[in-house]
């Protein structure tokens, strides 16, 4: 393999230096350093200067209160962790590039094991969808070589490691001590980007839309337990005897202080505590504000409230519709993951690994399941109209993967099996392969002879007729996807004045002879054969 290879910015790569150390290892300023905590005594002057630092490129102050959100507020972080866990939900692959060879096919179905069996894709796609509050995640990725193979270990960093330069509020870069920062090594990061809306790097994370809601949330509960603190509480009333001492009255101011809190005390003698009334006042504006914040914090996370059980209410429809908005929202996620895993992983690991021109790509499997049941019927519907359905495009939509040439299949109960019903009705196969199978399948099956003798002890005269009278209908609902109750009704109607045991005797005696018919002539054809 060649020295030195095109990266993404279309400078060579040199696959030596890669196994170097990571990027951040000399790094130790950013290993020790400890984080603040920008929500302790976050305020609307302060909320706003910090979005505003951010905007000119300093990201830390914003990351930080993205990651303080999640640790103060439990709703914000079980709205978050549904959205992030639900990217675990889905099973992902790899993808041959269009057009590609055996040997591309081979080559991805390799490097699609060796993620499998060497690396936690789970906790890595974990970690990305971290990047939903900030807006960013970056991951370092630690290579090695070993056995001719290059391997990456992913390491998550901090959001507040990382900064933007006011000319190019797009591209993340490593926050040092340096004006500027540190650039990012070429195929040294995964670097995802995840906005909520349009715009630059700076402003497009969750956190800029949720910090208001989290920022009125936890003011209203600060006034609410005050409000709780003072209303709660009946009002305590202390009186002292005339001529009492200071130290008599701070004895007695003290036993009301406690009293409340304790629910026990002692008084000197002659004085006494009397306990008022609480004073009135009302908690629902606290309440409202409070669930005003959740619910916008579940519209902005899941894009709507009724899958968060904020406001209790809201019909079996309605609850259906906020799922499937949700369900879009995940699908979006997983194109951005993938196509970030595509660029920062799958490509350097193809390009140092296999020959592969064109890269494979990484994708989540989130095709929805088909109804069977409307399939099936349009199915029947379809192919009687003449449309020629390929077998492994019905396959694909059913998800049923096709079976091994010996691989047990299930099969109705009563019928031939499939070797058999192979053997009866692949006669237009001339190979050997096939008389060898349909030999097989039949050689249990009684002589022709008998068979004859079988068939004509049933298939009395006149009965044939009658039963093609009574199959032809009964295929016919079949195919219009009538139920068996609704099938039977019909035939009811069609044969009033016949009894229903004649009628079923009929019918099964018919269908015996069609069965021993098709054996008869599955049983001829590969005596011919042979």
């Amino acid at each position: 393999m060649a020295n030195s290879i095109l990266g993404p910015d279309g400078a060579p790569i040199s696959p030596r230096k890669l196994a170097r150390e990571p990027q951040t290892a000399r790094m130790a300023s950013l290993h020790r350093e400890l984080a603040d905590h920008p929500t302790r005594g976050l305020t609307p002057a302060k909320l706003a200067r910090l979005y505003e630092d951010a905007e000119g490129g300093d990201l830390t102050a914003q990351a930080r209160l993205a990651e303080d959100m999640q640790e103060k507020d439990a709703h914000l972080l079980a709205e978050m962790s549904k959205r992030q866990l639900a990217t675990l939900t889905v099973d992902w692959g790899l993808r041959a590039p269009r057009g590609a060879s055996a040997a591309d096919q081979k080559a991805t179905e390799e490097l699609e094991a060796m993620l499998r069996e060497e690396m936690d894709i789970d906790q890595l796609i974990l970690d990305l969808a971290g990047a939903i509050l900030p807006g960013y995640a970056g991951i370092e990725l630690e290579w090695e070589q070993s056995e001719g193979q290059w391997r990456a270990e992913p390491h998550a960093r901090p959001a507040d490691w990382f900064m933007v330069t006011p000319e190019d509020r797009d591209t993340l870069r490593l926050r040092t001590t340096a004006a500027g920062g540190e650039a990012l090594r070429p195929w040294g990061w995964i670097v995802h980007h995840h906005p909520a809306k349009s715009g630059y790097l700076t402003r497009a994370g969750l956190v800029r839309v949720l910090g208001w809601p989290f920022l009125f949330r936890a003011l209203s509960t600060r006034d609410f337990a005050e409000f709780l603190e003072i209303y709660g509480l009946p009002l305590r009333v202390g009186r002292y005897p005339r001529g009492a001492t200071d130290d008599e009255k701070s004895t007695l101011m003290q036993a009301v202080v406690s009293i409340g809190h304790n629910a026990a005390g002692i008084l000197p003698q002659g004085m006494e505590i009397e306990f008022q009334e609480a004073a009135r006042g009302a908690a629902d504006p606290f309440l409202a504000m409070v669930r005003w914040a959740e619910q916008s914090i579940s519209k902005a996370i899941l894009g709507g409230t009724l899958t968060s059980q904020v406001d209790g209410k809201g019909s079996y429809a309605a609850a259906q519709t906020h799922d499937e908005v949700r369900s879009d929202i995940m699908r979006a996620d997983l194109r951005l993951i993938a196509r970030t895993l595509t660029r920062d992983l799958v490509t350097p690991l193809a390009r140092l690994n296999t020959g592969l021109k064109a890269v494979p790509q990484f994708y989540f499997d989130v095709a929805d399941n088909e109804d069977m049941g409307a399939l099936s019927q349009s199915l029947s519907k379809l192919v009687d109209a003449g449309v020629r359905i390929p077998q492994s495009w019905v396959h694909d939509k059913l998800r049923i993967p096709a079976p091994a040439d010996d691989e047990p299949i299930l099969e109705r109960p009563g019928s031939l099996p499939a070797a058999a019903m192979r053997a009866t009705h692949g006669q237009g196969c001339s190979c050997d392969g096939c008389r060898g199978e349909r030999r097989a399948a039949l050689a249990a099956q009684p002589e022709a002879a008998d068979l004859q003798d079988e068939i004509a002890e049933v298939d009395q005269p006149g009965q044939h007729d009658q039963a093609q009278q009574i199959i032809r209908p009964m295929v016919d609902a079949l195919d219009e996807g009538l139920t068996p109750e609704e099938i039977i009704a019909r035939l009811a109607d069609q044969y009033p004045d016949t009894d229903p045991s004649d009628l079923t005797e009929a019918l099964a005696r018919a269908m015996f002879a069609a069965e021993l018919a098709g054996r008869l002539e599955a049983q001829q054809e590969a005596e011919r054969d042979a």
